[in-house]
């Protein structure tokens, strides 16, 4: 006999045996039962999580198939790697990802359609070195969000078109980038445009952090209602969710949701993750003697972090429509890289050795 039959035949026997036990006793017998975060959220919303290629083998995709039912590409589907040259194309990547998803049965959340990071350059420029016209720079534009979409339309279901336009410094509105400055405050209503034509059908989110911070808050807030108004065909918010043990408050995340919800838009929770250190926005050098362990202090105070978003994300279910890791585990994340090079960090709920930790048990444990 298989040992994936075994396996089967063993969890139903022991269900079968837990049919009279108390819920405390079930959910503690679900650490032996192939059961993921995915099933426990089964009458909430989808959880997803970010990847890579590298993600879709061995114990990593184990942990995905068995935890997760949607996936982002981190970084595969943005401008820069999927469309490096004006007239070339970088699929592999991307379209791995996708098929993973399709012969797994899983959602996926595409990210993104226009960025000021990870641009290519040509896009901005003539053969002469020169900068385009609004014209020319729309054109492309629309060239490639019809590209993109149109080539796994009916794959993927939502997008981030529009990601992180809203400027960090209070005193500005829109981020001043080159999409800004050529083609003017329209770019944002331009790109949904395309993307809706491209596919009528997939839901169109703009994307950005620090959403819970009320000066910020408000300002996205105010873009979202003016494509509201303008009806400009947007269906939701994305919030990346790029946490700490630090922030957001109970008041300013549930503040946020009912907030942004007022517009009649979806909720995504888009890149999720829990640093254990303050939020920092510039690159720097990690310090002399910087500690850079999980203490059973910091550890704490993650677990009880990640029990208030998720007792919230619950009570806000008619609202939120999905949430979204970003990355697997503790074993890689984007937080070792930035803001402090070389300064490990533990945002998620699985560790380096892709085991559950602590914070996980507090995520699931809750009555239906």
């Amino acid at each position: 006999m298989k040992r994936s039959s075994i396996l089967l035949i063993a969890n139903f026997l022991l269900i079968a045996a837990l049919a009279g036990c108390s819920v405390k006793q079930q959910y503690q017998a679900d650490r032996l039962i192939t059961k993921g975060l995915k099933d426990y959220y089964k009458d909430y919303f989808p959880i997803g999580v970010a990847v890579g290629p590298q993600t879709l083998k061995g114990d990593e995709a184990e942990l995905l198939l068995r935890e997760f039912n949607s996936i982002t590409a981190e970084n595969a589907m943005k401008m820069g790697p999927i469309h490096p040259r004006e007239n070339e194309y970088f699929w592999r990547d991307a379209d791995s990802i996708v098929n993973f998803a399709q012969k797994h049965g899983l959602r996926v959340r595409g990210h993104n359609l226009l960025w000021h990071e990870q641009a290519p350059e040509w896009m901005f420029k003539d053969s002469q070195g020169n900068q385009v016209s609004r014209d020319v720079l729309l054109a492309r534009l629309k060239d490639h969000i019809y590209t993109v979409v149109k080539r796994y339309k009916g794959k993927i279901y939502a997008w981030d078109v529009v990601n992180e336009a809203i400027d960090d410094n209070p005193d500005d509105f829109l981020r001043k980038t080159k999409w800004l400055e050529i083609i003017g405050e329209d770019f944002i209503a331009k790109a949904f445009q395309f993307a809706h034509e491209a596919d009528p059908d997939a839901l169109l989110f703009y994307n950005d952090y620090n959403t819970e911070r009320p000066e910020k808050r408000d300002r996205i807030y105010t873009l979202l209602k003016q494509l509201v108004d303008a009806k400009v065909p947007i269906h939701g918010v994305g919030l990346q969710a790029h946490w700490s043990i630090f922030e957001p408050t109970e008041k300013e995340l549930r503040e946020a949701i009912e907030k942004y919800s007022s517009l009649g838009l979806q909720i995504h929770f888009t890149e999720v993750d829990m640093s254990v250190y303050p939020w920092e926005k510039e690159r720097r050098a990690k310090r002399s003697g910087e500690n850079d362990q999980l203490t059973p202090e910091l550890e704490q105070k993650q677990i009880a972090q990640y029990k208030m978003v998720f007792d919230i994300f619950r009570e806000y279910r008619k609202h939120i429509t999905s949430v979204t890791f970003w990355n697997v585990s503790d074993r890689y994340t984007w937080l070792d890289t930035y803001p402090v090079s070389g300064r490990k960090n533990y945002p998620l709920l699985f560790d380096t050795k892709l085991e559950r930790k602590k914070a996980y048990w507090e995520v699931v444990n809750f009555k239906k």
